[in-house]
C-alpha cells in the first residue's frame, strides 16, 4: 500500500456510511431501483449470495426483480466502513433476521468512486451456524 496513502478520510467515510446506510434501508423496504443503483452497472461486477453466484450487473438486476419482499428486515452489528484515498472503500457487517434464527449473516462490499457516483463493484453475503 503506498505510504502516503489517507485511510479514513472523515468526509470520504461519512459519504460511504450515507450510501451504505441507503442500501440497507432499501434492502430491507426491498427498494429495487435504489439496490440497482448502488452497483455498478458493468459485466465485471459479483455479488456472491446465499445461494447464488451472479456475475455482471444483469444476473444481479435479475435477482433483485425475482426476490421474495418478505422478511428482509434485520439487525446490523459490528458495521465497519474503511476507505483507502478518495475512491476506493470496502463495508463489512455482521446482520441477524428473525427468519433464520441460530445463524449469522456476514455482508462485505466493495465501493470504487465511478463517474456515476460511488458504486458497488463487489459484494458477498453468507450464513454461519451461532455457537
Amino acid at each position: 500500500m503506498k505510504q502516503n496513502m489517507e485511510i479514513n478520510i472523515p468526509k470520504v467515510v461519512k459519504e460511504v456510511q450515507n450510501l451504505f446506510d441507503q442500501y440497507e434501508n432499501a434492502l430491507i423496504n426491498n427498494d429495487i431501483n435504489v439496490l440497482d443503483n448502488s452497483f455498478w452497472n458493468n459485466p465485471l461486477v459479483i455479488r456472491y449470495g446465499m445461494n447464488e453466484n451472479l456475475y455482471g450487473f444483469q444476473e444481479i438486476a435479475a435477482f433483485r426483480a425475482a426476490r421474495p419482499s418478505v422478511g428482509l428486515m434485520r439487525s446490523l452489528t459490528k458495521t465497519v466502513i474503511t476507505t483507502f484515498g478518495h475512491d476506493l472503500a470496502t463495508a463489512n457487517t455482521l446482520f441477524s433476521r428473525e427468519t433464520v434464527p441460530g445463524k449469522m449473516g456476514r455482508q462485505s462490499q466493495t465501493w470504487v468512486r465511478t463517474d456515476e457516483g460511488w458504486r458497488i463493484v463487489s459484494a458477498h453475503v453468507s450464513l454461519i451456524d451461532l455457537k
